[in-house]
């Protein structure tokens, strides 16, 4: 048997125990990785914790998670929403008293908002004088100079428009007495029917023009 020498001997234990040392560090890390979830640092746990406690608490103004938006948020009643231009389905159309003057004859046209939701008007209402089978009695009437607002309409409130004229007596105009008043909300196509009971308008000759003022708020001067 060959008797190996001592330091040689003693080199072979020291690279040995170096190996088996290295193969025993690659195993514990195998072991602490082997779940695949990363373990974060103490500073990321602390962060939104309380720290006289170390326990996490949610933020005082942030919603807890799948909770209920709050009922004052968007909990608007119909009333109080504005949706848009009032669309004819939504008002009432009325004539109101004359209000003679200078020789003329001055009416409101009034707009009521009969809907549960807030809208608005802006500008010029169309209006026609028709007779009783439904034709036109004389032209379109002319647009006052004017500046338009929009007109905000809570349920129930109204907006006006001035339609005015020159006295048949005095003008001289050729007349016809209509049956209805058509009066079309702004931006709208379809017309709201009022009944006309203030006698003869003029719809022919010199002085037979109609005018129509801008809406605005209330039900008249």
């Amino acid at each position: 048997m060959t008797n190996t020498p001592q330091p040689l001997r003693r080199t072979a234990l020291l690279a040995s125990g170096v190996a088996l040392l290295g193969l025993l560090t690659a195993c514990g890390n195998e072991s602490a990785t082997s779940s695949g979830t990363p373990q974060p640092s103490e500073a990321a746990r602390t962060v939104g914790a309380d720290q006289s406690s170390g326990t996490a608490t949610p933020s005082d103004t942030a919603p807890a998670v799948g909770a209920a938006p709050s009922d004052t948020a968007g909990s608007a009643s119909a009333s109080a929403r504005t949706d848009g231009r009032c669309h004819t389905s939504e008002l009432r159309a009325a004539v109101g008293r004359v209000d003679p003057g200078a020789g003329q004859r001055n009416f409101p046209v009034v707009l009521t908002n009969t809907s549960d939701r807030t809208c608005t008007v802006y500008g010029y209402p169309g209006a026609a004088f028709v007779d009783a089978s439904g034709k036109q009695l004389g032209p379109d009437p002319e647009r006052a100079p004017g500046s338009p607002e929009t007109v905000t309409l809570t349920p129930g409130k109204s907006a006006w428009a001035g339609l005015s004229f020159s006295s048949p007596q005095i003008s001289g105009a050729r007349t016809a007495t209509p049956a209805t008043l058509l009066v079309t909300p702004p931006d709208e196509r379809e017309p709201l029917e009022v009944k006309w009971t203030a006698g003869e308008v003029p719809v022919g000759g010199n002085a037979s023009s109609v005018s129509v003022t801008a809406l605005e708020a209330g039900t008249g001067p």
